[in-house]
């Protein structure tokens, strides 16, 4: 776990301030484009790099819109107040996110990109009004048995207090991290949740059921609507088909945030929070939350238990705590 201090794994080359977000969707279809053959040597689109861009992104002011941060919170379940959902800087940040995706030195399309473990340190409770200053970079393309892992990392400020940080590992099935990478990165969360892939999660006595949730079909729509993530696989079964479901799959982030929702009355001003994302909720679906109370410590799993499937691993706990149980990734 990083400590508040700590940098990502490779040093920007360069920084970009931006006055207003990227649009998404127009991002969204250039990210998409190395899909076509030869597209990937025109220099506007991704595909010209062998290695993820040294470039930092930073967006000087952001605020949550209070009609769309109302819609996010009733669509993950959250109850609205004078706060930030712990979720909500991830929407802010991520047209940044898109846009270093969408990049001509990014390696590759982000068609294919399975996001595969998230972590998120809040430093204090974020005002739901105050102006955030968002920034995002990348850390470098790292080997992993299925194809090629990379992290965005993201900061929230305001007047220079970093308030909050997130790390978003993803995975580029298929893809091959260069040899020399600028930096090795450990798997987030190998720590801090625990050994094994059972449906146990850490230490401590098994998590219990609390909530059973009966998802909709039409989940990724609601969600991409209030959270900018219009990623087909979400949202028709044409699409999902065509990468490799049989029907449309949630969102990682709304499966974290629908978590965290039901524990909100039980989080900290200050805390860490990570999950491992492990089979993708497939749209309908009925999923059980369980929860471990260890301490100050939470220990959370999203499971199918009539189909034994494990969708989602999860732990919090104070930042330096974590950070001393594992000290990985960066």
């Amino acid at each position: 776990m990083s400590t508040p201090t700590s940098t990502p794994t490779s040093t920007p080359t360069s920084t970009r301030t931006l006055e207003t977000p990227p649009r998404v969707l127009p991002l969204y279809i250039r990210a998409a484009a190395p899909l076509i053959p030869g597209a990937s040597l025109l220099p506007f689109l991704p595909g010209g790099g062998g290695q993820t861009p040294s470039m930092r992104l930073q967006l000087r002011e952001a605020r949550a819109e209070p009609d769309r941060l109302a819609a996010y919170s009733r669509v993950c379940g959250f109850t609205l107040g004078a706060h930030l959902p712990p979720t909500y800087p991830h929407v802010l940040a991520f047209p940044l996110h898109m846009a270093l995706m969408a990049d001509h030195a990014f390696p590759f399309g982000a068609v294919g990109v399975l996001h595969v473990a998230n972590r998120i340190v809040q430093h204090r409770a974020i005002d739901a009004l105050e102006p955030l200053a968002i920034s995002a970079e990348l850390t470098s393309l790292q080997p992993h048995p299925r194809g090629a892992t990379f992290s965005f990392v993201s900061e929230a400020s305001v007047d220079g207090e970093l308030v909050w940080r997130e790390t978003s590992t993803m995975l580029r099935l298929g893809a091959r991290a260069p040899d020399g990478g600028r930096g090795r990165e450990s798997e987030p969360g190998a720590s801090s949740l625990g050994p094994g892939e059972g449906d146990g999660v850490g230490r401590g006595h098994p998590p219990s059921p609390v909530a059973r949730w009966r998802i909709r079909a039409d989940l990724g729509r609601r969600y991409a609507a209030v959270s900018g993530d219009c990623n087909p696989i979400h949202l028709h079964p044409l699409a999902s088909r065509a990468l490799g479901f049989a029907s449309p799959i949630a969102h990682g982030m709304w499966t974290k945030a629908r978590c965290l929702a039901h524990l909100q009355p039980r989080l900290p001003d200050a805390f860490a929070v990570e999950v491992r994302f492990k089979k993708p909720v497939v749209l309908p679906s009925s999923v059980e939350l369980s929860v471990a109370f260890d301490g100050d410590a939470v220990r959370f799993l999203l499971s199918e238990p009539k189909r034994e499937i494990v969708h989602l691993r999860g732990f919090v706990d104070e930042p330096a705590r974590m950070a001393q149980a594992d000290g990985g990734l960066g």
